[in-house]
């Protein structure tokens, strides 16, 4: 199991997710495919702080928060039933939200 970051960018709303997170460098991913998985509890903390600093900083995005996943045929699921539907869309319209654009999940 490991942790992503998630968040909602300000500009539309859209659930996104911490992609790289470096030092100097924050990008934010909309498919959680894309996430950085961190596998150990430090990684997620530091992810956390990179991503709470991007707030402050470029204040492109909202909120963000670490949610557990875990690996399924090499992509990041999250475990939590509300994580799901905010990472892939609406339960009943599987032809709406990101899961109509991205690899069923």
């Amino acid at each position: 199991m490991g942790q992503v970051v998630i968040a909602n960018r300000l500009s539309d709303g859209i659930v996104v997710f911490l992609a790289k997170a470096s030092a100097g460098s924050v990008e934010w991913a909309h498919q959680i495919e894309d996430a950085e998985v961190a596998a150990d509890d430090a990684r997620a903390t530091e992810m956390l702080s990179l991503g709470e600093a991007d707030v402050a900083d470029r204040n492109q995005v909202m909120d963000p928060y670490l949610i557990d996943v875990e690996m399924q045929n090499g992509r990041p699921h999250p475990t939590k039933y509300r994580e799901a539907i905010r990472a892939l869309g609406p339960t009943i319209r599987t032809d709406l939200g990101k899961q109509a654009e991205g690899p069923e999940a």
